[in-house]
């Protein structure tokens, strides 16, 4: 199996200023992510991911975000195990510096 592919919150908020169109999956629990995620990022808490994986597409390549990076890295192991394209955020939300929405 090849490693997971990573990349910095510095190089990530950089595609989106760029306007890149990115598949961005925040996997944290529901009272983390009320204090905002990366623009443009969808919530799937890291426990649902395998409930949800149809909502899924082999043909994207997705960014996984974190707190600080771990839970993401283990959704990045499974998924590639079922064949997805998967990047994770290295140092996650600890270490992100761009804007944040807030939901709700």
């Amino acid at each position: 199996m090849e490693p997971i592919k990573t990349i910095s919150t510095e190089d990530l908020k950089k595609k989106l200023e760029d306007g890149e169109n990115l598949e961005l999956i925040d996997v944290r629990e529901d009272e983390e992510v009320a204090y905002g995620m990366v623009p443009g990022a969808k919530h799937i808490k890291m426990s649902d991911i395998p409930a949800r994986i149809e909502e899924l597409d082999k043909n994207k390549e997705y960014i996984f975000i974190c707190r600080s990076g771990g839970r993401s890295m283990n959704v990045c192991h499974y998924l590639q195990q079922q064949g997805f394209k998967v990047i994770n955020m290295k140092g996650g939300m600890l270490e992100w510096e761009g804007d944040v929405e807030v939901q709700g």
